[in-house]
């Protein structure tokens, strides 16, 4: 069985960046302290696609994010934001510390070199 789940987590590293629920977030910050990092964005936004597929979704940078970060997707057309959360346009990338204070906010869609820039001075 151990295999069986071994096998199944290799895999999803393969597909890309694993998106986690705020509560599940929540709880593996608790355990490893990485900062969690909400990707918003909105049903049909034609950014959110193109940011998701050429960068997040690529395996360096999908692979960075996850030993960083705790990767959590919200939609403004299902989910409701967090109190602090202002969203002009999306997508729209917020950083919560360990204390569940917002650290970053960075709007809009990026290369991979230029949000990795950006990336690397979220501490």
């Amino acid at each position: 069985m151990n295999k069986i789940i071994l096998i199944f987590l290799s895999l999803t590293t393969l597909w890309g960046l694993e998106f986690h629920s705020y509560d599940e977030a929540l709880k593996l910050q608790r355990s490893n302290g990485k900062i969690i990092m909400f990707d918003i964005v909105r049903t049909g936004c034609h950014y959110c696609e193109k940011m998701n597929k050429n960068v997040l979704q690529e395996k360096e940078m999908s692979t960075y994010l996850e030993k960083k970060f705790i990767a959590v997707r919200l939609n403004l057309d299902t989910d409701k934001l967090l109190p602090g959360m202002h969203i002009d346009f999306t997508p729209t990338f917020y950083f919560l510390d360990k204390d569940q204070k917002i650290i970053k906010r960075v709007p809009g869609s990026w290369n991979t070199e230029d949000f990795k820039w950006i990336l690397e001075r979220i501490k």
